[in-house]
């Protein structure tokens, strides 16, 4: 599959609604590999979709080939996130007014490999900065023991990869969030780590 067949664009706030159905499908189908593992339904995820919708300032990358939706990543300001989401950041007395959060990458594996996961990053980074008043930008990740009996063969964390565009782990910085994993009755909580990346 060639990049240059792709459409990406970049949308925001009500503009997304169109879009929310596929999104939702999206997510379910990338996020139920290692390390998500989530076992996710789509009511739920249009639901948590609608935040984004709902926020005027969020951006929402969205890569299609032709009609089909072949990836997105998603962010919106701090803020406008739950309080226990915030809650790590005021702890250590930063101002989540001055904070962007990236939201979820997910791009279907025949489309991985030809710059997308970049593209993502660069397309969020120019919203972020046209938007003039934020000094962070932050996204968090799962953290998985390394003798999960889930791992795949082989598998490598992106973290070189985060490092490359300008991100640092804060270990100190973690939230809780809760979700069913393939193989739960039930959902759990899971430990998500922040990381950072200041803008000049």
């Amino acid at each position: 599959m060639s990049i240059s067949t792709l459409h990406v664009q970049r949308l925001s706030g009500s503009a997304i609604v169109p879009h929310l159905p596929e999104l939702a499908r999206l997510r379910i189908h990338v996020f139920r590999e290692f390390p998500y593992l989530y076992q996710g339904n789509a009511a739920y995820e249009e639901k948590y979709l609608k935040i984004y919708a709902g926020t005027p300032d969020s951006v929402l990358v969205l890569v299609q080939d032709e009609e089909r939706v072949a990836g997105a990543s998603s962010g919106l300001p701090l803020a406008a996130e739950p309080p226990w989401v915030i809650e790590p950041f005021l702890a250590l007395g930063h101002d989540p007014r001055r904070i962007f959060y990236y939201g979820e990458s997910v791009l279907l594996p025949e489309y991985r490999g030809q710059g997308l996961g970049k593209r993502f990053f660069e397309e969020r980074e120019a919203h972020v900065r046209g938007l003039g008043r934020f000094d962070l930008i932050c996204f968090c990740a799962v953290e998985r023991p390394t003798d999960h009996p889930r791992r795949p063969a082989g598998y490598r964390p992106l973290d070189t990869l985060w490092n490359r565009y300008g991100f640092v782990k804060h270990p100190e910085l973690r939230a809780t969030f809760s979700w069913r994993d393939l193989d739960e009755d039930a959902e759990s909580p899971k430990s998500m780590v922040f990381w950072l990346k200041r803008l000049a």
